[in-house]
């Protein structure tokens, strides 16, 4: 399923599920101490209108401050997606759903 950004009389562009997963795949795994949780239902993104909103599940290391590295996950996404995407954020919703171990 790929979703319309722009839709013009010239024609349209579309961006696929795996390329807005892998931006925002690649933004999160950009911040120390976060990655996205194993599974299907990891992450979310709905582009409309211009628009764009993410939802999240993270692992985040033991012992980090979770509201800050969860600010800075919800930062680097909102910026990958309006620079690769020009689009709009709306949100980043974030939910911490595991801790991971120190190494």
């Amino acid at each position: 399923m790929s979703r319309v950004l722009v839709q013009e009389s010239g024609g349209s562009v579309r961006v696929s599920e795996a390329a807005l997963t892998e931006i925002v795949r690649r933004a999160v795994s950009s911040v120390d101490g976060a990655r996205l949780c194993k599974g299907r239902r990891r992450l979310g993104v709905e582009l409309q209108d211009g628009r764009a909103r993410a939802e999240l599940q993270l692992a985040i290391a033991y012992g980090r401050v979770l509201p800050e590295v969860s600010a800075a996950v919800q930062e680097r996404v909102a910026d990958a997606l309006a620079c690769m995407c020009d689009v709009e954020v709306e949100a980043v919703d974030v939910t911490v759903e595991e801790l991971e171990r120190a190494r």
